[in-house]
């Protein structure tokens, strides 16, 4: 809530260049303050083995389908509970407010509240994805592991799928975690040989070239996209 103080001011992809400054603060905090790594001299926390109901979902001796399946669980939990939460009041009043601030000031939305309300709900939604991310894949918490290649990417997930849709956050990931894999399978189909750095160099231009098509021709992402294509389908063969 106290970065989310700036959205006052700025709003749009400003505010989230704004937003990433966070992390230069936090990361010099993790590495500084030792409590928050309990004083371990490597300066990371490695996860301990967690058992739920009897079964391993935590640490070395878990299973990974078992881990899948937690993150899968929680994943679809959270889906529904924002969902709901953008179908409510709270939903409508931060609508209001991303599309133009100014009338929803008008008709009696308090834009302070609304703001920190989302950056609230959204950095504790993000906060048990970070939890995610080091207690079921990585296994250890270090604050090099949250860097800024991993803000981007998940900036560019946000961009490519599109601004406010859930559904293309899922869309914009789905593509940035599958493009590698595709470009690393494709070539052994066609019977190319294709270098592992030039697979990767094409990946990297294939995401800014996606990013500059999205912010140009189409700004809300894929999400619009798959609504258009749903429209013409629903419609098909009938042209009105």
């Amino acid at each position: 809530m106290v970065f989310g103080l700036p959205s006052l001011r700025i709003k749009g992809f400003y505010l989230a260049i704004a937003t990433l400054a966070a992390q230069f603060f936090l990361v010099w905090l993790f590495e500084k303050w030792a409590w928050l790594y309990n004083f371990n001299a490597s300066g990371a926390i490695q996860v301990p083995n967690v058992k739920m109901f009897g079964v391993w979902v935590a640490g070395p001796q878990a299973a990974s389908v078992t881990q899948y399946y937690v993150v899968l669980g929680i994943v679809t939990l959270l889906t529904i509970v924002a969902i709901n939460l953008t179908r409510g009041n709270l939903g409508r009043t931060w609508k209001a407010t991303r599309d133009m601030d100014i009338a929803a000031e008008l008709i009696g939305i308090n834009l302070l509240r609304s703001k920190l309300t989302a950056f609230a709900v959204s950095s504790y939604i993000i906060g048990v994805s970070g939890a995610l991310f080091v207690f079921l894949w990585r296994g250890a918490a270090e604050p090099n592991l949250f860097d800024i290649p991993l803000s981007f990417r998940v900036l560019f997930i946000v961009i490519i799928g599109g601004l406010g849709s859930i559904l293309g956050n899922y869309m914009g990931a789905i593509l940035i975690v599958a493009l590698p894999v595709v470009l690393n399978i494709l070539p052994g189909w066609l019977g190319l040989d294709i270098e592992s750095a030039t697979i990767e160099h094409l990946n990297i231009m294939i995401v800014g070239a996606l990013i500059i098509f999205f912010l140009i021709i189409e700004p809300h992402g894929l999400a619009r996209l798959w609504a258009l294509i749903r429209e013409k389908l629903i419609i098909w063969p009938f042209p009105h």
